[in-house]
């Protein structure tokens, strides 16, 4: 259930940030609107999730992986661009959370 929650937490953000890039510093409303949604959305799963997990666990993959996304979003569909240097990044901050959660979530 925690993890479920997780992702749920991780795409809310991720959707959030993408309409953010949309709101044109807050100036467009609906954009804006979404964004505001997105990171409640995100927030409040996020809490839930850390009543089964660890906060150590669960930031981590929140954060690696909603990074990851969006810098993947980034390049594949907003025209922002790429490199095996970014792309060597992207795989180490996925590496730095797998490498997280194998160290425990005690």
């Amino acid at each position: 259930m925690g993890y479920g929650l997780l992702a749920a937490a991780i795409a809310a953000e991720v959707a959030g940030t993408t309409a953010m890039k949309y709101s044109e510093g807050f100036t467009r409303l609906w954009p804006s609107l979404l964004t505001v949604a997105g990171y409640v959305l995100a927030f409040s799963l996020l809490a839930q999730t850390l009543k089964t997990l660890s906060v150590g666990t669960a930031y981590a993959i929140w954060a690696g992986v909603g990074t990851a996304a969006i810098a993947a979003i980034g390049m594949i569909f907003l025209g922002e661009s790429t490199s095996p240097v970014k792309i060597a990044g992207i795989a180490l901050v996925i590496a730095g959370v797998v490498v997280l959660n194998f160290g425990g979530a005690h």
